[in-house]
């Protein structure tokens, strides 16, 4: 039955939004569907269709690579067969204020899997609460794996995530492992799905200089249907960016939900510094160290220590979203400024490493998220001046292509393998606005972080003064930035 008013409402959904874009088609001028008419709807796609060429270049790279590259490479590895497997298996697990229903569902997932995977394995969990080493052993007893499973414990202060890599890091290198070991990071509300250990480990082998490799998300979201609709439409875009950025074994993110990497990576003192306490000289905000950001830092590491890195589509993980707020619009922007936060941060300095280490096409994606930010807002905002000075057609035109537009886009991510919703467009473009607008706030003010699921954020004990200068520094140069941006749309239109 729930399966039933599940699609009903989709079907409600989808007519709705079809029925909303015909009756906006009608409410406006016949001139505007003219091709002689200088107001031809299209001709506004042409203005803006150059924002749309990054999507469409990552769309046919991840379509190559999901459909074309990636089969073929999995073929090689089962070539390989007994000859890919590692010497031993880490699972790391992360955990710190999860409810114990999460925590019970992930470490029964991650026990299953060092039994089904057949190789040696060290189930490594980096706790705080004397409560979840507690659950993590009655589960044990219950599953009873075999003597060659084995359970390893680390206690740490509750001072992040950071911290708690780090230790974990530290207590693998401890057991001595070999170069042909791997360790699985994976996050305390990450759901393995069945057999994501024997579809990740053997790339290793294959691919002789990926250092770290990451996988395929679906979510489980504990809020309203929005929200969950939010996280699904995200997973799916991430999908075919990952796919993208995988063709030239370029991932951007080493993602902290499950990401696996080689021993000799996660023991190099170098790389473990870069987890636990990664920070930014920035020339106007001074040196602050990264409280959240974690999987940045690890990609950043790789790259600089000269690392590949890859995607596996069909190594599939379930994360358990717990939304910051009970209000979408809370949440999101939350989640929004912690996310493009962390992306910012390293931005700058990850396209300080060159073509020559990250190559052409990796500096041009660095490149494009710096940009962005602006590109997003320009549609919207000369659609509005343009109302005002010449007529309210112009923003009726203006909505109707960004109905039409983000219809087509959200079919195309069909492809992706995920579903789609009849909200995704609307998402889309909230996403765009919302996005580009957070993006623009935590540019000028990258010092600025705080943990969405527990109350922590960096304190840097600053001189009042130096308080006071970074405040104002900021807002004036978000204000200045808005209104050149602002100014130079009101010239040209």
């Amino acid at each position: 039955m729930d399966v039933f008013q599940s699609r009903l409402r989709s079907a409600a959904g989808w007519l709705l939004l079809v029925t909303t874009l015909m009756g906006m088609a009608l409410l406006l001028p016949r001139s505007t569907f003219d091709p002689e008419s200088v107001d031809f709807i299209l001709l506004l796609g042409v203005i803006g269709i150059w924002r749309y060429s990054m999507g469409a270049v990552h769309f046919v790279r991840g379509m190559i690579f999901l459909y074309l590259v990636f089969p073929w490479y999995r073929r090689k590895v089962r070539q390989l067969g007994e000859q890919a497997a590692p010497s031993h298996v880490f699972l790391l697990v992360t955990s710190f204020r999860i409810e114990a229903l999460t925590t019970a569902q992930v470490y029964q997932s991650v026990i299953r899997e060092a039994i089904a995977c057949g190789y040696p394995t060290t189930v490594v969990c980096s706790i705080v609460e004397r409560s979840d080493e507690l659950l993590i052993e009655s589960l044990w007893r219950q599953m009873n794996p075999p003597e060659r499973v084995s359970l390893d414990f680390v206690r740490i202060a509750g001072t992040g995530k950071r911290d708690g890599l780090a230790h974990g890091f530290r207590a693998i290198s401890r057991h001595l492992p070999d170069d042909d070991a791997v360790v699985a990071v994976i996050d305390g509300d990450t759901v393995l799905e069945q057999g994501v250990v024997k579809k990740t480990v053997p790339w290793f082998k294959l691919f002789p200089n990926v250092g770290g490799l990451t996988t395929n998300e679906f979510c489980e979201v504990r809020g309203s249907y929005i929200m969950s609709e939010w996280h699904k439409l995200r997973f799916a875009q991430r999908h075919l960016n990952m796919c993208s950025m995988a063709l030239s074994k370029r991932v951007l993110t080493m993602t902290g939900r499950m990401s696996v990497f080689r021993t000799s990576v996660v023991t190099n003192p170098g790389f473990i510094a870069d987890v636990e306490s990664d920070h930014l000289e920035h020339w106007r905000l001074g040196r602050f160290r990264f409280l959240t950001g974690d999987d940045k830092s690890s990609w950043y590491s790789l790259m600089r220590l000269g690392y590949d890195t890859f995607y596996v589509p069909d190594a599939s993980i379930n994360t358990v979203e717990h939304p910051p707020e009970k209000s979408f619009i809370k949440a999101s922007r939350k989640l929004m400024f912690r996310w493009y936060g962390n992306n910012l941060r390293q931005n700058s300095r990850a396209l300080g490493l060159g073509p020559n280490r990250l190559g052409w096409f990796t500096c041009l994606v660095l490149a494009d998220q710096r940009v962005s930010m602006w590109t997003s807002l320009l549609g919207p905002t000369v659609a509005i001046i343009a109302s005002l000075k010449y007529g309210f057609a112009f923003l009726m035109v203006y909505l109707l292509w960004i109905g039409l537009t983000r219809l087509a886009l959200t079919l195309l991510l069909l492809a992706s393998g995920h579903k789609v919703g009849p909200a995704y467009p609307l998402i889309l473009y909230y996403n765009q606005i919302m996005g580009a607008l957070v993006k623009v706030y935590v540019f000028f003010r990258l010092d600025r972080q705080s943990w969405t699921r527990q109350n922590t954020k960096l304190n840097r004990d600053l001189a009042s003064f130096s308080r006071w200068f970074n405040t104002w520094s900021s807002r004036a140069m978000t204000f200045s930035a808005g209104s050149v941006f602002l100014a130079l749309l009101m010239f040209v239109v």
